[in-house]
């Protein structure tokens, strides 16, 4: 346990980072502690400052956010926290450092199955968990998840580490679904499948099936937009062109699982009214375009049309499974992936 001392000192310490400004300013300023590269979020950030003249500090925290805002304590300048991952999310409301809002521009534009239903955090962007597929060698152009446990595609399948939160967050889904037991079973069959050692990140399955060692992978769709577009270089665009996406469902097909990137109100944030004037531009028209735009994330508003890469991978319906009830699984969904030595 950090000292209080030693947390009123680091919040001290925090604050002066963020400071500079007069006290008639601090009300025109809010402060985001994000675990999001803060170069993806700066153009939204931008034109919120310019649509309101409130300015936006940012702190980005790569590892432990949680506990550097509750080491912070109640001195925490943080008012809004950014993540790119729900669990993260999870992690934070279940250790008191959020805090509930009410509003009707936020909860209008984000579906109930993607915001806590006290209110403690909301999606802003998605990104599916799809099957890249070899175009040459792959035949299908439909899928389940369940599926990817058949036999036929065994030695076939690329993924990365069983413990990546976007694989426990596939995981606790299955086990929402089908129960811990089948989930354990269809661990071992996706396990039996795999090409190689569960390992790197999802554009490096793309890359193994062009170099014919997998035939499918598992990844998020807003790689393919990053691949495609040129920005990884001629040698991810190669990666990206040598896939057909499949936009798989469960076999209940109700749709396809998603993750998010989100944000919550810090419990003690100095600047409440400007961190919730903020989410409600997060979710706005123009807020939604620019993160379709920048990062080829799906826009959690409907209506709003994500980019020409991702739109032509076929429109996306998402699984309605609550968020909040994966929550419940993804530590089941952990031990499961250690316990039949998933990444081994």
């Amino acid at each position: 346990m950090i000292p209080t001392m030693s947390r009123a000192l680091l919040a001290l310490a925090t604050a002066a980072c963020l400071a500079g400004a007069t006290a008639a300013q601090a009300a025109e300023e809010v402060n985001v502690y994000t675990t999001r590269e803060p170069g993806l979020a700066q153009p939204l950030f931008d034109r919120f400052t310019e649509e309101t003249g409130i300015k936006v500090n940012t702190v980005f925290v790569e590892k432990g956010l949680a506990e550097r805002v509750a080491a912070e304590g109640e001195n925490s300048p943080a008012d809004v926290l950014m993540v790119v991952d729900y669990g993260g999310l999870i992690d934070l409301t279940q250790r008191g450092l959020t805090q509930p809002i009410a509003s009707d521009i936020v909860n209008s534009a984000v579906p109930a199955n993607l915001r806590d239903p006290a209110g403690h955090w909301y999606a802003l962007s998605l990104r599916a968990r799809v099957i890249y597929a070899s175009k040459d060698r792959v035949g299908e152009t439909t899928m389940t998840y369940e599926s990817l446990a058949d036999p036929k595609w065994k030695g076939k399948i690329c993924i990365r580490s069983g413990q990546h939160p976007y694989n426990t967050s596939l995981f606790a889904a299955f086990i929402a679904k089908h129960g811990a037991e089948a989930a354990a079973d269809y661990l071992r069959a996706l396990k039996a499948n795999l090409a190689r050692k569960p390992g790197g990140g999802d554009r490096d399955g793309a890359r193994d099936i062009l170099a014919g060692i997998c035939d499918l992978a598992i990844g998020n769709s807003y790689y393919v937009g990053l691949m495609r577009s040129g920005r990884g270089g001629d040698e991810q665009k190669a990666w990206g062109d040598a896939i057909r996406v499949i936009m798989p469902t469960f076999d209940d097909g109700q749709g396809t699982h998603v993750n998010i990137s989100g944000a919550s109100v810090a419990k003690n944030a100095p600047h409440k009214a400007n961190a919730l004037k903020l989410l409600e531009f997060l979710v706005s028209d123009e807020a939604q375009k620019i993160y379709a735009d920048a990062n080829f994330e799906y826009p959690v508003k409907a209506g709003i049309a994500p980019d020409p890469i991702i739109a032509a991978l076929g429109d996306l319906k998402v699984d309605p499974l609550p968020l909040s009830e994966l929550a419940a699984h993804r530590e089941e969904a952990s031990r499961l992936v250690d316990a039949v030595g998933f990444d081994n």
